[in-house]
């Protein structure tokens, strides 16, 4: 078997594994946008890294962009196989691509009427017509504690899924594959979940003795604090902005966070009594993001529905929660006085509608700025969260003067030590190759695991390797 790793390799963003095994048949593990820095990201989403026609068929771990946002243009460069995912992550792999071709256009055709004679049009890597044919190649299989069990590619490889707890039908891959009378198993973790998030269930530990494991390791390097300690960050920085009659500018990641986050308030203002302000969720894919949820409700964890009565409570409506649908609805929101919260896409703060909340509430010390998920490297978001100051927005620089706090124990990403535990419980691995985790988290984890477990065999693969196994 030989493993290829053409993404979120020594980064956190581009997830691409290719598994080839002996008898040829080529099996891609995710199929992600490289996101950060916009001369590379263009560069390395634009040279697509693999043949497409070869490809024979893909298992998606999850719905982020950086994990599924190149499938239509796999399937655009000729790739004709099937696309495996839970059913959740189906539905809101829709959404997301939907919207991913839709800011693609938009911003061509922005940029394109904007450019200078002799310059090159500027061509979107794929459109709605793409996302169409895409979604005609997923084929929804269960996991494993839902009665999904093993699927078969061929005679020689099957798969499984197991529930990850990272977002809404995020899945742990388990490929088996039997090669000269030799049976082998390799897992892959896609984004690993956290145990006790909101909404979600824990991640479910493999059962198969597991000879492979690529792992990711965005946090390996920490710790989070636990929830409880977010929510007191969270109810600070609301008795602060009904003090001051200011604004909560939330970036949101619209699958995952941004749920998690309305879950919470929920919780606090109806079921423990804090005191209530608007909340405003200004994403138009958050919003349809959030109806996904709504009708997968049979994948949300017990304690949720200790929380809220399933019968008659929705947790993810509020009485103070308003969902804008209407571009004025947003530009309103930046006259209208606080307190409030506004929780706008997008996460890293590199797009969308949150940009122009930024601009009008960055210079204000009564505002505060709630960094609630990961930061990657050369994005706006990871400048403010370093402290920089001024940025840019728009071409137009603007000085940082609002709080900004980042609640990590909100992150959709298991910590150091659940990470840590997760490769524990992988019961007679062998192999372990750390990805999806920039090199300082990757050096630290792999010091970790070298000395509790030194017969496991630990590597971090760069961009392009190519290893056998």
């Amino acid at each position: 078997m030989k493993i290829t790793f053409h993404g979120a390799a020594q980064n956190v963003t581009g997830s691409k594994h290719l598994i080839e095994t002996e008898d040829g048949y080529q099996l891609l593990l995710d199929c992600g946008f490289h996101q950060g820095h916009r001369k590379e990201a263009e560069r390395l989403n634009r040279n697509f890294p693999l043949d497409a026609k070869s490809v024979d068929s893909v298992i998606l771990s999850h719905a982020h962009l950086d994990h599924c946002g190149l499938l239509p243009l796999l399937v655009k460069e000729g790739f004709k196989g099937s696309i495996y995912a839970t059913p959740a992550t189906v539905d809101v792999a829709e959404q997301m691509l939907e919207d991913s071709a839709y800011i693609q256009e938009s911003d061509s055709e922005y940029i394109n009427r904007h450019i200078k004679d002799g310059q090159t049009l500027i061509q979107p890597l794929y459109v709605q017509n793409d996302i169409k044919q895409t979604m005609k190649q997923f084929v929804p299989h269960e996991y494993d504690h839902l009665g999904g069990g093993w699927k078969s590619l061929n005679e020689n490889i099957r798969f499984k899924l197991y529930d990850a707890g990272h977002i809404l039908g995020s899945a742990v891959i388990v490929v088996e594959t039997k090669e000269k009378g030799q049976t082998k198993i390799l897992a892959f973790t896609g984004d690993l979940g956290r145990k006790g998030a909101p909404i979600l269930r824990n991640p479910d530990f493999i059962k198969e003795n597991v000879d492979i494991l690529l792992s990711e390791s965005t946090y390996g390097n920490r710790l989070h604090e636990p929830f409880i300690e977010t929510q007191k960050v969270v109810q600070e920085a609301i008795e602060r902005t009904i003090k001051h009659k200011a604004k909560i500018i939330v970036p949101a990641f619209a699958l995952g966070r941004t749920q998690e986050l309305i879950y919470m308030l929920h919780k606090l203002f109806h079921v423990q009594g804090f005191p209530k302000i608007p909340v405003y969720l200004d994403s138009p894919l958050a919003t349809r993001v959030t109806e996904v949820f709504k009708k997968h409700r049979n994948v949300f964890d017990k304690q949720t529905w200790e929380d809220f009565d399933m019968d008659n409570d929705l947790p993810l409506m509020f009485e103070s929660l308003t969902y804008t649908k209407e571009t004025q609805d947003s530009i309103r929101l930046n006259t209208t006085e606080g307190p409030m919260m506004v929780i706008s896409a997008s996460g890293m703060m590199e797009a969308g509608r949150v940009l122009h909340h930024l601009k009008n509430n960055i210079n204000n010390p009564n505002n505060t700025i709630l960094i609630t998920g990961y930061q990657a490297e050369n994005t706006l978001g990871r400048r403010i969260q370093d402290g920089i100051s001024p940025i840019r927005i728009f071409n137009k620089t603007y000085r940082v003067k609002a709080r900004v706090i980042t609640v990590p124990a909100l992150s959709a990403h298991a910590d150091q030590t659940e990470l840590m535990e997760y490769v524990g419980k992988a019961k007679g691995l062998s192999k372990l190759f750390l990805v999806h985790g920039e090199k300082e988290e990757m050096d630290v984890l792999t010091k970790l695991v070298n000395q509790k477990y030194p017969n496991i065999e630990v590597s971090s693969p760069k961009r392009g390797d190519l290893v056998e196994v």
